[in-house]
């Protein structure tokens, strides 16, 4: 689990916390601090949760049969066949400003 993961759910729950005491005690301000207090920690949580991700899909990559995380090129679905120098490709022309 991702450090951002703890430090974000920390900061959600800090908030929330200051957040419910500014509506029992009628502080706005500790409300509106609360809830962006809240916020942040629920981003920072997210980001967590992504960065968590990405490494599981590198293990996972890292882990097939081959043990070589593939190449761009070696994964395009494209016609091999298809030669591009000889395609007949012309340029376009400009428009006058």
């Amino acid at each position: 689990m991702d450090k951002d993961r703890i430090k974000g759910k920390a900061k959600d729950i800090a908030g929330r916390v200051e957040r419910q005491a500014g509506e029992w005690t009628g502080s706005e301000e500790h409300q509106v601090k609360g809830a962006a207090e809240q916020v942040k920690g629920k981003a920072q949580h997210a980001w967590g949760k992504m960065k968590d991700a990405g490494r599981d899909v590198v293990r996972e990559m890292r882990s097939d049969d081959e043990g070589e995380i593939p190449t761009p090129d070696e994964n395009l679905d494209r016609d091999a066949d298809v030669d591009i120098s000889q395609q007949n490709i012309k340029p376009r022309k400009r428009r006058a400003a």
